[in-house]
């Protein structure tokens, strides 16, 4: 089974360095395509993926997945037309166009998926989230599954859904990094090294993730037992409490999710 690519952003090179990566998919059996991009070209050559010339050329594949920013969605729409896409599976990981843009732009009998995944699939750690439409079935949906499987954990959810889905999970990563780096500046204040400050504090946050993913308890009980009565932690966290950290927090996820919504 041939899965092309069209666009080979950020996003399109970790997925298919994932799917190598993995085994389960020969380089010889993925297609790829970006007029634009010679470093990604270039990058999936050397992985043995093929290179195609056009976008007639990438469409001759089973599963065709989309990797091009919105606003360049519906020209690419408009040229896969032309090609006969009766057999094969559509993914879309454009944010912000919706399964019903994607069906009027392909035609209504195309069997389309979207997705939305975050960037630590460049890592193989990504969530993603995926929505179907009512012309696939669970070989379709199977088949997404095994694909972002793996660069990280995928989850099928209502397309309503997607708006805080991608604030929560797509843009978070954003949010995480600045908290991160907030941490390893505010140990370089207290006289740790830049370097193993960022160490320290991204270990510490991994750690924490891991603690409620592995676990059975309540972020707000872990909490609890970080405070010690009287203690230091405790001092910390009313000092983020005061200064609006949950607030802020909420504002940019409610931010995100407005701006998903205008681009739909």
């Amino acid at each position: 089974m041939k899965h092309g690519f069209v666009g080979l952003g950020n996003m399109g090179l970790a997925i298919i360095k994932g799917m190598i990566d993995s085994r389960n998919y020969p380089p010889g059996d993925i297609l790829a395509y970006d007029p634009y991009s010679a470093a990604g070209r270039a990058a999936v050559a050397a992985m043995g993926v093929e290179v195609c010339p056009s976008l007639a050329a990438v469409a001759a594949a089973d599963i065709l997945l989309l990797a091009v920013k919105p606003q360049v969605m519906p020209s690419v729409l408009k040229d896969l037309r032309a090609s006969d896409l009766s057999k094969k599976l559509i993914i879309s990981i454009a944010a912000g166009r919706s399964l019903t843009f994607l069906q009027e732009g392909l035609g209504h009998g195309a069997a389309i998926i979207r997705v939305m995944p975050n960037i630590n699939a460049k890592v193989g750690a990504a969530i993603s989230a995926f929505a179907a439409t009512s012309h696939c079935g669970e070989a379709h949906k199977d088949a997404v599954r095994a694909l972002f499987a793996t660069v990280g954990t995928i989850v099928e959810l209502a397309e309503e859904h997607f708006s805080i889905f991608t604030a929560v999970a797509g843009s978070s990563p954003a949010f995480s990094y600045m908290y991160i780096d907030a941490l390893a500046r505010a140990a370089v204040r207290g006289g740790i090294p830049k370097a193993k400050a960022l160490e320290i504090a991204a270990s510490a946050v991994y750690g924490s993730a891991k603690m409620i993913l592995e676990g059975n308890e309540h972020p707000f009980a872990l909490v609890d037992q970080v405070c010690s009565p009287g203690g230091t932690t405790i001092e910390g966290v009313c000092r983020l409490q005061e200064c609006g950290f949950e607030s802020a927090v909420h504002k940019a996820v409610a931010a995100v999710a407005l701006k998903d919504a205008q681009l739909a």
